[in-house]
């Protein structure tokens, strides 16, 4: 028995999405150099490949019918700012004092080693924050994709089975999500 509906996991559709927004940049800015072409040139190039693939894949997916599944990982009960906040303080760092002679300076070389030791812990705490933080972005990224694939593709009940009624709702879709990219990128190089 064959299923009615064909469900796509969201995940799997927005990391095919980065890795094609990721290709097409890469290739255009690689060929870029042969014909002397501007970022934003290439920027525009890019853009409108990648309309290109998103018109495709949404009219292919209102003609079909297809649904989009919610399958990324939650992250239940964790909160970082509490946990930085309750380790970190910097009211709680000590004052140090040292005089002058031998003593002061061997006091200073052993401080300045066990601070270059804490700025390096520190740096690595920054990285791992980093870290965090762009994993955070992604998440961001992929529930207002998921959120807009699924505004999409919740007309593919008045779309599906018909082709053009698809593309004029691709069509649509397509352009409130690229054109402004384009026009801001328009905007800024006239404001140069």
């Amino acid at each position: 028995m064959k299923p009615t509906k064909t469900y796509l996991k969201g995940r799997s559709v927005f990391i095919v999405s980065l890795m094609v927004i990721g290709v097409t940049a890469i290739t255009v800015y690689l060929t870029g150099s042969e014909y002397n072409r501007s970022i934003t040139g290439n920027f525009f190039i890019s853009l409108g490949i990648i309309s290109v693939i998103l018109f495709s894949f949404l009219t292919y997916g209102l003609y079909k019918g297809i649904e989009i599944e919610d399958n990324f990982p939650k992250l239940k009960g964790f909160s970082f700012k509490s946990r930085i906040s309750s380790h970190l303080s910097l009211n709680d760092l000590p004052e140090v004092q040292i005089g002058d002679g031998i003593g002061g300076l061997i006091v200073s070389v052993v401080l300045w080693i066990l601070i270059s030791i804490a700025f390096i812990i520190l740096l690595l705490v920054l990285e791992t924050i980093l870290w965090f933080s762009l994993a955070i972005i992604l998440a961001m990224l992929y529930w207002v994709f998921f959120r807009a694939m699924r505004l999409v593709f919740s007309k593919a009940y008045v779309t599906e089975n018909d082709l053009g009624m698809a593309a004029i709702y691709a069509f649509s879709y397509t352009f409130m999500y690229i054109a402004w990219i384009f026009g801001v990128v328009y905007i800024t190089t006239l404001v140069k």
